[in-house]
């Protein structure tokens, strides 16, 4: 079995406050995502004999570190199914990674998703799409974007809350530079400097609007990404990569537009 698991970016993202998960604090947020279709890694179940949970193509991430390791747990916690520890001492979990490592474009999130997706359809998982997507969210705040398979969505609190928005998709062209950006630094950084400034209805106008015109308006990264002035701070290289008509995605490194 194999499935693409694609990247997104975020049109806009803006910061609402913090917000307490289990036993976390997690900066809440209004965001629209929108799905990259031309940019995709893939998951795939390859049938080996497999003493634990084996996971290739994935270099220079400890597997208690990886994101598919930790929905893979979460997964098991919850469901309790011995169907899911037979597969996958009978399979291997194989990674083609083409989206960047650190680029805002939520690739380990996706991974973590499909690879979900995939295990809840292989063992005939008892539980509901959302339900699925609330154990994602215990993985990661994008997971459950993906876990739903929108094109495109409103997504706010702290990712957990997922509006699917109809809109035509737009072809994007991403520019990812040779930096990876360290999300968990990112968000530190905005909450030293910029977290005051956070209201909770930020951004609420935006998701009014459609993609395309609000990037057609070409409003500054600094002003759709509440991120990219954190992100700056830590990485002022970021600077020398950005142009009129490219945007911030996510917690970064990645710049974006409408491909013409």
């Amino acid at each position: 079995m194999i499935e693409k698991s694609y990247a997104k970016v975020n049109i806009f993202l803006k910061i609402t406050g913090t917000k307490v998960y289990e036993g976390r604090v997690l900066h809440t947020f209004n965001s629209r995502f929108m799905v990259v279709e031309n940019l995709y890694d893939t998951i795939e179940f390859k049938p080996k004999n497999c003493d634990s949970f084996t996971i290739e193509g994935v270099k220079g991430v400890d597997l208690k570190d990886n994101i598919i390791f930790k929905a893979y747990k979460v997964l098991n916690e919850y469901v309790g199914d011995l169907d899911i520890l037979n597969f996958f001492y009978n399979h291997k979990v194989v990674v083609k990674k083409n989206i960047p490592f650190g680029a805002g474009l939520g690739g380990g999130s996706s991974n973590a998703a499909t690879f979900m997706k995939m295990v809840h359809k292989v063992c005939n998982l008892k539980i509901s799409i959302d339900e699925l997507a609330n154990l994602g969210a215990k993985v990661g705040a994008d997971v459950p974007f993906f876990i739903y398979n929108y094109s495109s969505a409103n997504v706010s609190g702290f990712g957990e809350i997922i509006e699917n928005f109809n809109e035509e998709p737009l072809n994007l062209e991403i520019y990812t530079p040779q930096i990876n950006s360290n999300t968990a630094l990112v968000y530190s950084s905005f909450r030293d400097n910029f977290l005051k400034e956070a209201t909770p209805n930020s951004g609420a106008s935006l998701m009014l609007n459609n993609s395309y015109d609000i990037l057609m308006k070409k409003i500054e990264s600094e002003s759709l990404n509440d991120l990219y002035k954190a992100a700056l701070l830590i990485y002022p290289e970021l600077k020398n990569y950005q142009k009129d008509g490219w945007f911030f995605s996510g917690s970064g490194s990645s710049f974006f537009r409408i491909k013409e």
